[in-house]
C-alpha cells in the first residue's frame, strides 16, 4: 500500500523577541503616511516546529518632502497581545520624491515561543496563533514623523500535515475501499504535531487525467485520524483535504492512487 504525505505547503514564520503591544493610537505631526502595507505577500504566516521562519511586511509610505526612515515595526496578536517575533529591521527604496515602498523583515522562531511567555500563569504556547496586527513609526524628511497602529492584519496560523492511506490495493469493482487518514498540527510547547480532533475532512477521487471533487466528508476522532469507506467503482486517485481555520493552516494530502480491476 502506498501512504501519501502532504508537505507543509506555505510555512511561514513565527519567531523570537518579546514585542511589547502598546495602547491602540495613531499620532505624530505633518503629513505622513503609511498607505498601504502588505504582509507575507497577503498570505498567511504558517509555524512548523523546526526551523526559524522570515517573512516580509511592505509599506508604502507617502510624505510631501519624501520619506526619510522606518523607525520601527511591531508585530503581535490582536486579541491577546502575544508577540513572540524578532524585528530585523527595514529597507527602503524610493519610487517617487514624495513616495517610498519600505520593507520590513520580520523572524519567528517556533523553538522559542515557549519560552517567551513561560513566566506567565496558564501560559499556552499556541495561543500565539491567530489574528495579528502591525504597528510602524515612520519619519519624513522635513522632520514629520507618524505612529500608527494596527496598520494592517494577518494570520499567523500552526502548520499542519495530512496522510492519506486507501486500500486494498489494487481493488475488485464493487468490492469495499477504506480510505484512512491522520491530520496533525504544530504544538509549540513541545515542538511536536499532534493530532488535530473533531475537524471535517474533505474525501476527494479523481479518475487518471481529471480534476478531483469531494464523495464525502468525514471527522477527525480524538487522536485526529480519519476513516471511511467507498464503493470501488473505477481506478483513481483518493485524498483528504484540510480547509484549515484561523490557527491552523490548509492542507491537502498527497493523493493515493488504486486500481480497480
Amino acid at each position: 500500500m502506498r501512504r501519501g504525505i502532504a508537505t507543509l505547503a506555505a510555512v511561514g514564520a513565527v519567531a523570537t523577541a518579546m514585542v511589547a503591544a502598546p495602547a491602540a493610537h495613531a499620532e505624530g505631526r505633518g503629513d505622513i503616511r503609511v498607505t498601504k502595507t502588505v504582509v507575507n505577500k497577503g498570505g498567511s504566516v504558517i509555524v512548523g516546529v523546526k526551523s526559524p521562519k522570515r517573512f516580509a511586511i511592505a509599506m508604502t509610505i507617502k510624505d510631501d518632502s519624501g520619506v526619510k526612515r522606518v523607525t520601527h515595526v511591531s508585530a503581535f496578536n490582536a486579541g491577546n497581545s502575544h508577540g513572540p517575533v524578532s524585528y530585523l529591521g527595514t529597507t527602503c527604496k524610493k519610487s517617487s520624491g514624495t513616495t517610498s515602498l519600505c520593507t520590513a523583515t520580520m523572524e519567528i522562531d517556533p523553538t522559542w515561543i515557549d519560552s517567551y511567555g513561560s513566566g506567565n500563569r496558564g501560559w499556552d504556547a499556541n495561543a500565539v496563533a491567530g489574528i495579528w496586527q502591525v504597528n510602524a513609526t515612520v519619519q519624513a524628511d522635513d522632520g514629520d514623523y507618524w505612529i500608527s497602529d494596527r496598520i494592517a492584519t494577518f494570520k499567523v496560523k500552526r502548520a499542519a500535515t495530512l496522510t492519506t492511506d486507501a486500500a486494498p490495493e489494487p481493488v475488485k469493482k464493487g468490492h469495499t475501499l477504506t480510505v484512512t487518514g491522520k491530520l496533525s498540527r504544530a504544538n509549540w510547547t513541545d515542538l511536536k504535531y499532534h493530532g488535530f480532533t473533531k475537524q471535517v475532512v474533505k474525501l476527494q477521487y479523481k479518475k487518471p487525467g481529471g480534476s478531483y471533487h469531494t464523495v464525502r466528508t468525514a471527522t477527525t476522532d480524538s487522536k485526529g485520524n480519519l476513516r471511511t469507506t467507498v464503493k470501488a467503482t473505477a481506478s483513481g486517485s483518493w485524498r483528504w483535504a484540510f480547509l484549515g481555520t484561523t490557527t491552523t493552516m490548509k492542507v491537502v494530502s498527497t493523493g493515493d492512487a488504486v486500481t480497480v480491476k
